[in-house]
């Protein structure tokens, strides 16, 4: 293990990330409908959508979020929307606002349908406001304050194409990173320090139990699906620990793939 980099601003949890400055909660790739889209036993995609909003109700009830933002991939099939997806969002919609929270979908590659099924609110790329500001100076920023800002700034987005702000931290999905360890394979975020442009990123791994994710232990950049991923040897491997209720933090790929 290596120990945690002591300016990072961000905490994690099972599958989710928490940046604490603006109260905010990201979750990625829950890929709804992705059961039955898959021909998976409708009763297998019902439990897996209620074992969701379970997660979620648990992080929002510790962590009491202002804002979750879904870093894209909310929907899973591209071109139609499967029985029980909009049964799906509307109780996912109602787990958040039972929770004061507001919602902020960041749409990704799968997500060609959401506008039929989800009126709430969409950003290409969101940037978190920080401590001193509300949602709604964050909306009115002009250039000069948003180039000033994006020194000490996340920025959330669901990472499939370049990003389009300018940020020190970008917090993505899409890849659904996975990491073996004694021939096990357990979901981890990758954080890059100053890994895309000068700018850290983190990648999460996908919210939900269905996706299988991919295996980073021998993945190099071209094997990545995200153009942030440019040097897969730089990102630490994160993996939660359900019995200890923390992170455990991995040196760089670099370093650590021969000892997994």
């Amino acid at each position: 293990m290596t120990p945690r980099p002591p300016d990072v601003p961000f905490v994690l949890r099972s599958r989710a990330a928490f940046v604490p400055d603006s109260a905010t909660l990201v979750v990625a790739d829950l890929h709804l409908g992705r059961g039955t889209a898959s021909a998976v036993d409708a009763p297998i995609a019902d439990s897996t959508n209620a074992s969701s909003r379970a997660r979620l109700r648990t992080l929002l009830a510790e962590l009491g979020p202002a804002t979750v933002v879904v870093a894209g991939d909310l929907l899973h099939a591209f071109d139609r929307v499967p029985r029980g997806v909009t049964d799906a969002l509307a109780a996912l919609e109602s787990t958040v606002a039972d929770a004061g929270a507001s919602l902020v979908v960041t749409p990704g590659n799968h997500d060609a349908m959401l506008s039929s099924v989800f009126d709430g609110e969409t950003r290409a790329a969101c940037r978190l406001p920080p401590a001193s500001k509300n949602e709604n100076e964050n909306e009115n920023e002009n250039e000069s304050e948003c180039k000033s800002e994006a020194q000490e700034s996340v920025v959330v987005c669901h990472g499939h194409e370049p990003p389009t702000l300018d940020a020190s931290l970008y917090v993505v999905g899409h890849d659904h990173p996975a990491l073996s360890i004694e021939g096990r394979k357990r979901p981890c975020f990758l954080f890059g320090p100053g890994a895309y442009e000068g700018a850290d990123v983190l990648v999460v791994p996908a919210f939900t139990e269905l996706a299988a994710g991919a295996t980073v232990n021998g993945m190099s950049a071209r094997d990545f699906q995200s153009p942030l991923v440019t040097d897969a040897d730089a990102f630490h491997p994160i993996v939660w620990d359900a019995g200890a209720e923390e992170p455990l933090w991995f040196p760089p790929l670099g370093e650590c793939r021969q000892l997994l």
